[in-house]
Formats: C-alpha cells, sequence, structure tokens
C-alpha cells in the first residue's frame, strides 16, 4: 500500500465563458476577487503578476470575455493608437515586459480613465520593478493596485491535472496522481505535457494508466 499522502483536490471551478474551468486556489483568491469587484475598481487599471503558467493570462482572458475587452499581446499596444483615435472602451495588455513604449501606455492609460473605461495589464513583475523611467506613467502604475498570483501548490497541480486528464475522457487513479505529484515539476506547462505524453503512452501500448507507466514516461521526459 502506498503510504504517500493523498493530495485533497477540494477546489471551486469558475466558468470561463467558453475556455476551460479557472480553478480557484489560496496562490490566486486575491486575483479572482479583483476581476470579481470589476467594475468597481479603485482605479482604471488593474495589474496581474506572477510567474509564467501561474494562470494570470487566463484570468486575463476571463475578465476579457466579461468586459468585452479588446485583447494586446505584450508591446504591441501602440497599435492601438493609429490614426485618430478617440474610443478605446475596456482593454487587456497582456505579457507586458519592459521595454516598451512609455508614451504611448500613458496616452492609452489617460484615454481609458478619460472614457471611464477599464484597463487589465499582466506581467511578470509588480510595477515597481518595471524601471518605468516615464514620471507621469510610473505614478498612475504605482497607484493602480497590483495583485501577485503565486506559484502552484501541490493541491492545484494535481487539481490541473485531474481536470486535464478528464477532458481527454481519461480516468486517474489517485496513487498515480500522488506517485506523479511527489516527482514532477511544480509548473502548468509540466502538467500539460505530462499529461499528453502518459495519455499517448497509454494508447500507443493499449494500457491503463499506472504506477510503473507513469515512472515510465516521467523518466523519459526527465531525459530530454
Amino acid at each position: 500500500m502506498n503510504s504517500q499522502k493523498q493530495i485533497p483536490l477540494n477546489f471551486g471551478f469558475r466558468p470561463a465563458s467558453g475556455m476551460a474551468d479557472f480553478l480557484i486556489a489560496p496562490c490566486n483568491r486575491d486575483a479572482v476577487a479583483w476581476v470579481d469587484r470589476w467594475p468597481e475598481w479603485s482605479a482604471p487599471a488593474l495589474i496581474l503578476y506572477g510567474s509564467s503558467g501561474s494562470g494570470k493570462s487566463h484570468l486575463a482572458h476571463v475578465w476579457r470575455a466579461r468586459s468585452n475587452a479588446v485583447l494586446v499581446q505584450g508591446g504591441a499596444f501602440p497599435s492601438l493608437l493609429s490614426g485618430q483615435v478617440n474610443v478605446l472602451g475596456n482593454i487587456v495588455l497582456d505579457g507586458l515586459q519592459m521595454p516598451f513604449d512609455e508614451e504611448a501606455l500613458l496616452h492609452i492609460y489617460n484615454l481609458v480613465a478619460e472614457q471611464k473605461g477599464s484597463l487589465l495589464i499582466s506581467s511578470a513583475d509588480p510595477p515597481g520593478r518595471w524601471g518605468v523611467a516615464l514620471k507621469d506613467l510610473s505614478s498612475r502604475l504605482l497607484a493602480c493596485p497590483a495583485i501577485g498570483i503565486g506559484p502552484p501548490d501541490d493541491a492545484l497541480i494535481g487539481a490541473v491535472m485531474v481536470k486535464q486528464f478528464t477532458d481527454r475522457q481519461v480516468k486517474i487513479d489517485p496513487e498515480v496522481l500522488t506517485f506523479l505529484l511527489a516527482r514532477m515539476e511544480r509548473s502548468f506547462a509540466a502538467v500539460s505535457q505530462l499529461v499528453a505524453a502518459l495519455d499517448q503512452a497509454a494508447l500507443a501500448e493499449k494500457r491503463r494508466i499506472t504506477v510503473p507507466l507513469a515512472r515510465e514516461v516521467l523518466d523519459a521526459l526527465q531525459q530530454k
């Protein structure tokens, strides 16, 4: 009998307007609460930050669907100012990182504020670490709520893994999940890679996903 403690998977599932459900956990609960608070934000903009794969972009897309916002990736936002722009509405700047066009972002921020719209920015770091040189922009960004999303813990990683297996119509036994959680990398990217590899191996070998098969697949991935 496996003596390892199994991970409880008691999470809220958040409908995400046609996307995969967003799992609410302690590491992202504050960010979810701020998204839910819209349009009653304390500033024209909200900044979500966290490491790659933390779910900030997913949550930004949830808000985009709810607010009918325009989505702009990375530093492409100056394109919003092309031509004679008078109305911008709600905007998501997903994956913002330095360096970027500070004058353009200040202009966009001011237009959104004047029009009573909202701006959601996702980034790897909080705005205090961006090194913004333009003082007017820096003061505005630092006055906005900046909400961090922490790295996923074992329970959230396990819940995401179960959901991805369920999406593939694959049943995963608790002992297999416990085995994997004790040995795998703690990231959502690693979950996706591992679930796909296990599903492919099980189909190719016409086997159930068992601990021995999980060991083989995990060893193979870790040797790459």
